[in-house]
């Protein structure tokens, strides 16, 4: 008997294909589905995957939105194509399997455990208070990039922080300007009387400073390789937040997510194209 019978197909894509149906997707449409185990995961995994191992997969169905197109990814496309046939009999709309798998993903991937950063919000946090949030992480890496380009020789390296802390001082002020306008007339402050209600935990992505030099171990006189570690950064901090919807229970506050992961994909987009630009005269 062949056992495969008792599964209906499912489409497939290549990894580029699968990273462009995700730039045009937004994350709340989209579930991306890893089926490897937690230690791969840990490992390397695509920005706002959620994990669910191929053995659980058939438990923990009602984990997963049937109406949502899925992208089902594992190592190199074996178990996904396993998963995604089972998913596609189970009356998923759209399932699509990534053939080749994280091997093939030749785009940035975040690391660590799922629960990783995710303690930083309770999940019952109002819009305002993810702003909060979202504000003291900017202003961790923002105070991250001023303290590395202290210690670089490389003038070129410098500016390129230099240019880094403008960008998350930007994204400062259009996190403080969204806390404005959600209170409207009532709220009337500075935006240092705001940096005042805000605490530093941690960098975007949920590590700390120590923790990303020691993961990423970039040469600090090389400008690949501080795009490199910003990239890292920004799809940490874009799985973080993709992370933390699934947990947070207010749908304006989950909106207010959503367009930061928006900011912080088109972070990395630009900052892919700036990586193009010194390849080659680093």
């Amino acid at each position: 008997m062949k056992w495969l019978q008792f599964f209906t197909p499912a489409k497939s894509m290549d990894t580029g294909q699968a990273k462009e149906f995700i730039s045009t997707h937004p994350n709340e449409e989209t579930t991306i589905l890893d089926v490897r185990q937690p230690s791969e995961y840990e490992q390397k995994h695509i920005p706002g995957a959620v994990l669910i191992p191929l053995s659980e997969l058939s438990d923990r169905l009602g984990e997963l939105d049937p109406e949502k197109p899925t992208l089902v990814y594992c190592a190199i496309g074996g178990r996904s194509r396993v998963a995604a046939q089972m998913l596609a009999g189970k009356g998923f709309k759209k399932v699509i399997n990534v053939s080749g798998g994280i091997k093939a993903w030749e785009s940035e991937t975040a690391i660590g455990p799922q629960e990783l950063g995710v303690d930083l919000f309770s999940g019952k946090e109002e819009p305002e208070d993810v702003l909060k949030v979202a504000y003291s992480l900017e202003q961790g890496l923002r105070d991250f990039y001023l303290t590395l380009g202290q210690q670089t020789r490389n003038k070129k390296v410098k500016a390129l922080f230099a240019k880094l802390s403008e960008i998350e001082l930007n994204h400062q002020k259009s996190i403080f300007q969204a806390y404005l306008d959600i209170g409207g007339e009532t709220v009337k402050m500075s935006q240092e009387h705001f940096e005042n209600m805000v605490e530093v935990k941690s960098l975007e992505g949920g590590l700390s400073t120590e923790q990303y030099l020691d993961l990423f171990s970039p040469d600090l006189e090389k400008e690949t390789d501080v795009i490199s570690l910003a990239m890292s950064i920004e799809a940490q901090a874009l799985d973080l937040y993709q992370r933390v919807i699934l947990k947070i229970d207010n749908p304006d506050s989950k909106q207010v997510i959503q367009k930061i992961a928006n900011e912080e994909k088109a972070h990395m987009e630009s900052l892919g194209k700036l990586m193009d630009t010194l390849k080659g005269t680093d």
